[in-house]
């Protein structure tokens, strides 16, 4: 008999992320009533939003029905209807915990979260059980499972009833022992833009981990209306949107206008809806032009967007769709220097020609490294930090971008008084194309991904490193 009037509760077991639930169960004469799965209620107290797409129920006629120890790549609520169960957890999925076994009785008080690749089994106590349980994705023949044998000695699982005593499948007794077993693989990561500056920074950063994928436009394009059918997605975790229109002047004119909405709105808006849908976090690279630059201090995170021109615009409307993905992490940066074409190579070549430049010294801001945006995107990830928008530049004394040519031309041995500092409008005052509006303040408060234990590289620092290797 399920135990009456107990509190909503959280157990916590010996497998990372396997957690028990004590369920408040209403009951007199007449029978029962349960609260058997309550999304507010118990996301309040810790458990995944794990996004159940189907109900599954298994009724066992007699006591000492046992199910083998399978492993699948979706999360599972697990309760009890009727009956009583004894349940064992073997953790199947790669990494520390592999092996680490949990067990308990559920009856309709008492049910269990099983996260991806946890082995789960049980064996009833009770004639007429009704095991019941919440999945958050479909069979498919393509995904990866695991079964452990239930009499596996490593395991070593004390079942109430010894299995020479009880019904079990022939399937199931035919399983792996523990040291055969495949194991569940981790969700993978999946990094769009890998042809990119930020890309091939962050390619460097994973370097060697199998479970991150690269993909460039050939690879996925997202304007392509089948996107989001082209990859079992449930085998995602994690989406890092590298790629975007960065044109800023040439999306002045209609076609950059069109080829920026295409990639920073319609795009953006089409990794949204694969997320949203497959529980995977999104992480989104954003930009300092979503502002306006007329504040005297740095840029938080909640300040208004107010973007001047349409490079800008498409960020702030592809902040917004990133913003309703549950799980989402939306990176602002600003003055990106990564491998390739940049301001610091194009000042050092100058300065090594003998060139003396004419740059503008009205806006404001810091250097950001892509290898450093790439690690802050990876702290973010490694430690689970709390889902929201963080600023992410190098950190140190704001400068003009004529204040950054100087100290190039110094650092590659050149006299910096060569750089000339002008306005924005004399800079392009001769420009024979559109010019799209710059921020004047492009500086971001980094106090939010600090709190994180992140540790922004300074920038001047980081400069100086760039220009010696």
């Amino acid at each position: 008999m399920a135990e009456f009037g107990k509190q909503l509760s959280v157990v916590e077991t010996t497998i990372p992320g396997l957690v028990v639930f004590e369920l408040p169960v209403h009951g007199d004469s007449r029978g029962w009533f349960k609260e058997n799965w309550q999304r507010e209620k118990m996301t309040a107290l810790g458990l995944p939003d794990f996004g159940p797409v189907q109900n599954n129920i298994s009724f066992n006629d007699a006591a000492g029905t046992t199910r083998g120890i399978h492993a699948e790549p979706w999360d599972k609520w697990v309760s009890v209807a009727t009956g009583r169960i004894f349940g064992a957890w073997v953790d199947l999925r790669e990494g520390p915990s592999f092996g680490a076994v949990f067990t308990t009785e559920l009856d309709p008080s008492r049910a269990i979260f099983v996260p991806r690749g946890v082995g789960n089994s049980y064996q009833t106590l009770a004639p007429d059980t009704a095991y019941t349980y919440l999945v958050n994705d479909h069979w498919s023949p393509d995904a990866a499972y695991s079964f452990l044998n239930l009499a596996d000695e490593t395991a070593a699982i004390a079942w109430p009833i010894p299995l020479a005593d009880v019904e079990i499948s022939p399937k199931d007794l035919a399983h792996p022992r523990l040291a055969d077993v495949t194991p569940i693989p981790r969700r993978k990561t999946l990094v769009i833009g890998a042809g990119g500056q930020l890309g091939s920074a962050l390619r460097a950063e994973y370097d060697g981990d199998p479970t991150v994928e690269f993909a460039t436009r050939a690879d996925l394009d997202l304007t392509d209306q089948d996107a989001a059918a082209s990859r079992r997605w449930r085998d995602y975790g994690t989406i890092v949107n590298a790629a975007a229109y960065t044109a800023v002047d040439t999306a002045e004119t209609a076609d950059g206008r069109r080829a920026a909405w295409a990639s920073n709105v319609s795009g953006v808006a089409t990794l949204a809806g694969i997320a949203a849908a497959n529980g995977i976090t999104l992480v989104h690279v954003s930009s300092d032009y979503v502002f306006d630059g007329s504040l005297d201090r740095p840029y938080r995170e909640d300040d208004a967007l107010c973007p001047l021109g349409v490079y800008g615009q498409t960020k702030a409307a592809g902040d917004a769709i990133v913003a309703t993905v549950p799980r989402h992490y939306i990176v602002r940066t600003s003055w990106v220097i990564g491998e390739g074409k940049n301001f610091v190579r194009t000042m050092a070549s100058l300065a090594e020609r003998g060139v003396d430049p004419r740059v503008v010294d009205d806006q404001t801001g810091r250097l950001t490294f892509t290898e450093d945006i790439a690690r802050g995107i990876r702290h973010l990830l490694d430690v689970d930090a709390p889902y929201g928008t963080y600023n992410l530049t190098g950190a140190g004394e704001p400068a003009t971008w004529a204040d950054i040519a100087r100290r190039v031309y110094e650092l590659s041995g050149h006299d910096p008084e060569r750089v000339t500092g002008v306005s924005t409008d004399e800079y392009f005052s001769g420009a024979a194309g559109p010019v799209a509006p710059r921020p004047a303040n492009s500086v971001l408060d980094l106090g939010r991904i600090e709190d994180t234990g992140f540790v922004p590289a300074d920038a001047a620092a980081s400069l100086e490193s760039y220009l010696q290797g």
